[in-house]
């Protein structure tokens, strides 16, 4: 922008798109040295010209804002720091405030066809005037123009006039971005509002005119579930679908210049909605007899259909209630038994009576996830499993026959919805959360994981011999469909993993679950072997040595690690995912789980290269194993010496502290694995070894020597550096696996952390 004159002559400048660079004109106005120019927010220029034409000048960077308002304050002779250039703004409000009152309303031309398209001109002509647009709506209620131009719609219809209908139609719709409440009022009314329809059916830019007003009296029906006899109710339910009807499907879209025109239509439709929904509740002879009919077994599937259509619709209305308002319409719901009749519904044949029964329950739990729990616990106590409430949730996830399963993701929601402790409550006398995670791992667990065990149990997998491979891989006979189910199914584990700690760690080493989750490993849809992934993922993430033991014990990285080798040098989603699992365990220094890895799997690993991962696993292995020898060897020659002298009496005392001093070093009891790769046999002959050790020791006064034999009988893993300590205590587990098996079997009755600590602890120094 640069100035042609001297200050108080007209300027001009243009505006060029600053971010793109683009140099072609787009907008071209002059400075006016009488122009009250405003700069905001440090970016933003704005300003008037004309009456109500206001222009706003936006920059990305604060420099280009400065730059050009440097130039407009050159112009008008302005201080740059200052933020508007000019003392006008005030006086101008004031003006505007005035107007309305002072100047006379707008003359609206007489209601003749032959005045249609000055009266079209008008209307669109004040659009973009907010003081002229007040003015013609007072105009239009004062001489109750609206009725005489409806009048006029229908003399042009019987004459076929396009021309005037045409105009009506820029009439009708400029008089509804008018943006006021007493003119909808008429526009409305029962009067009036087919011939409204009638007039916006003619859109100019159409070739053929809609049928609107055929499609609202002849094909949408309206269906008394139960007879209305409140003729203002139903008044309000018709007028109110017909607007909503104007506003969804006749209007255009709105453009961003006139997405606020209709913001009273939207209110208009809001508030008659909030007034039906309190006077049918108001009414409980109608919700009661609603019921009756819905829960009835003698009533027809498709008076059912439509009386759930119509609790589906009346639950949508039910969100534009204040919270308070809203609190007391679903407790009347809950006290007149909606939840009992959604149990019926849910289990029926017919699909969309199912959808809606979902949409209804989904607008339950939403409001009141407590009042659902509550409901299905004290169900509980009176009936089967099968027929509870939530297990008819999870057999409809499961039973989902959309390819894409989208009834069934959105059961997902609504139950991981429930199973959050985040909204369960507790008081002083009930904690929502015990009662009710207990309730859902006795009751319902077992059926929402019965997919996932029952394919991937050992009669349901294959064995394909991969060519060139030495081992056979185990493939899960799964479509995409059935990949998708059980792709949902993990994540709501994972979801309980994360939250459920002790009832899901119970159930999890009960059933053997993460080796059944890692056979989908060898998937052959990617998304779910990264599913089943993400849960031992999210199991190694809370470091719990108790997972970690389970985890070891059962050789559960070995599909892991084949996963990854089978990958090969892929760079996808899925080898990053499982280096990443491995980064983990090296950043956090996981030692259990290290030295498994390098002890078992770390030959196979050694030739990746491309990271720096399993090197580093290698040596976080070796600095611990020389942090041990280091310890060793700083305990005085005489105290090692000494350490296995002592007399028959003292060796039983002396494992017993064993025990003990392992329970306060570990934090837990020692679980024992579902050990798959050693033999049952092997068990006695440890034992019997173990025992007759004992029995020489104490009668020959067994001396340091013997013991060490001892040692080497009883631990095979001694030359991996553990020590003999740590050997015998895995050999006294192994030996009496059958007495410690039930150490699993967790209370059902706890739920604190600390007590799911201590009373695995307890019962492991009772012995079986």
């Amino acid at each position: 922008m640069a100035p042609r004159g001297m200050c108080g002559q007209t300027f001009s400048f243009c505006v060029v798109c600053y971010l793109l660079q683009i140099r072609s004109l787009l907008l071209e106005s002059k400075i006016n040295p009488n122009t009250a120019y405003q700069k905001q927010q440090d970016t933003l220029i704005v300003w008037s010209e004309a009456e109500n034409y206001d222009l706003a000048l936006s920059f990305q960077e604060k420099a280009g804002c400065d730059e050009i308002w440097e130039k407009i304050c050159q112009v008008q002779g302005k201080d740059p720091s200052v933020e508007v250039t000019q003392d006008l703004i005030e006086s101008e409000e004031e003006h505007i405030e005035e107007m309305p009152e002072t100047s006379p309303l707008i003359d609206l031309p007489s209601c003749e066809l032959n005045k249609l398209e000055e009266i079209a001109d008008l209307v669109t002509s004040v659009l973009s005037s907010p003081i002229r647009r007040e003015k013609l709506a007072l105009a239009l209620e004062n001489e109750g123009y609206i009725k005489k131009l409806l009048q006029l719609f229908q003399v042009c219809e019987n004459l076929e006039n396009t021309e005037g209908l045409h105009h009506l139609y820029e009439i009708i719709r400029g008089i509804l971005f008018l943006n006021k409440a007493t003119l909808f009022e008429v526009m409305f009314s029962d009067e009036c509002i087919m011939d409204v329809v009638g007039c916006l059916e003619y859109d100019p830019s159409l070739a053929q005119p809609k049928r609107h007003r055929e499609f609202l009296t002849k094909t949408a029906k309206f269906k008394e579930v139960i007879p209305i006899t409140d003729s203002e109710l139903r008044q309000k339910i018709h007028q109110t679908y017909r607007v909503q009807y104007i506003q969804d499907i006749i209007l255009p879209t709105p453009s961003v210049f006139e997405e606020n025109f209709l913001s009273t239509l939207t209110s208009f439709i809001f508030f008659n909605k909030v007034e039906i929904v309190s006077m049918l509740q108001e009414d409980e002879k109608f919700l009661s007899e609603v019921f009756a009919q819905l829960t009835d077994e003698a009533t027809d599937d498709d008076k059912r259909c439509e009386l759930v259509n119509f609790f589906k619709e009346f639950c949508a209305f039910s969100q534009t209630l204040q919270p308070q308002n809203r609190d007391a319409f679903f407790k009347t719901l809950a006290k007149l038994g909606i939840l009992p009749a959604l149990e019926i519904v849910m289990g029926m044949d017919d699909l969309q009576v199912r959808s809606a029964a979902t949409d209804i329950f989904s607008y339950l739990v939403e409001f009141s996830p407590s009042m659902v729990r509550e409901f299905v616990m004290q169900e509980a106590q009176q009936s089967d499993d099968d027929i509870l409430l939530i297990n008819v949730v999870i057999e409809q996830m499961i039973c989902d026959t959309d390819p894409e399963l989208g009834g069934a993701v959105q059961l997902m929601g609504l139950l991981r919805t429930l199973i959050d402790p985040e909204n369960m409550l507790a008081t002083a006398n009930k904690t929502e959360k015990s009662e009710f995670l207990n309730f859902f791992y006795n009751h319902c667990m077992h059926v929402l994981t019965a997919p996932l065990l029952a394919n991937t149990s050992e009669d349901k997998c294959e064995k394909d011999a991969v060519v060139g491979s030495t081992k056979s891989n185990t493939i899960c006979p799964d479509n995409y469909q059935t990949a998708q189910l059980l792709a949902l199914i993990l994540e709501l584990l994972t979801f309980c993993v994360e939250h459920h700690t002790y009832h899901i760690k119970n159930y999890i080493m009960n059933k053997d679950l993460l080796r059944r989750v890692l056979v989908l490993m060898n998937s052959k849809h990617t998304f779910l072997a990264l599913c089943a992934l993400r849960f031992m993922r999210r199991i190694i993430g809370l470091k719990d040595e108790f997972y970690n033991r389970y985890i070891t014990k059962g050789n559960l990285f070995e599909p892991v690690i084949n996963a990854l080798l089978d990958n090969g040098t892929r760079y996808n989603l899925l080898n990053s995912a499982v280096i990443e699992l491995f980064e983990f365990i090296r950043v956090e220094d996981i030692k259990s789980l290290i030295a498994h890895i390098v002890e078992n799997f770390y030959n196979a690993l050694e030739s990746i290269e491309y990271v720096q991962t399993f090197k580093g696993l290698k040596t976080k292995y070796e600095q611990e194993k020389d942090r041990q020898n280091q310890k060793l060897n700083s305990v005085p020659s005489i105290l090692r010496s000494n350490r296995f002298r002592r007399d028959a009496r003292a060796l039983e005392e002396d494992e017993e502290m064993w025990f003990n001093e392992d329970e306060e070093e570990e934090g837990e009891a020692v679980v024992p694995p579902v050990e798959k790769s050693k033999p049952e046999d092997d068990f006695p002959d440890s034992y019997e070894k173990f025992m007759e050790t004992k029995k020489a020791s104490a009668a020959n006064g067994a001396n340091g020597a013997n013991s060490k034999s001892v040692a080497a009988q009883t631990s095979p893993a001694s030359s991996n550096g553990s020590s003999s300590k740590n050997a015998t205590l895995t050999t006294a587990v192994t030996a009496t696996k059958g007495s410690l098996v039930g150490l699993v079997d967790y209370p059902d009755d706890e739920d604190d952390d600390e007590e799911e600590e201590t009373s695995p602890r307890k019962r492991s120094r009772l012995g079986s």
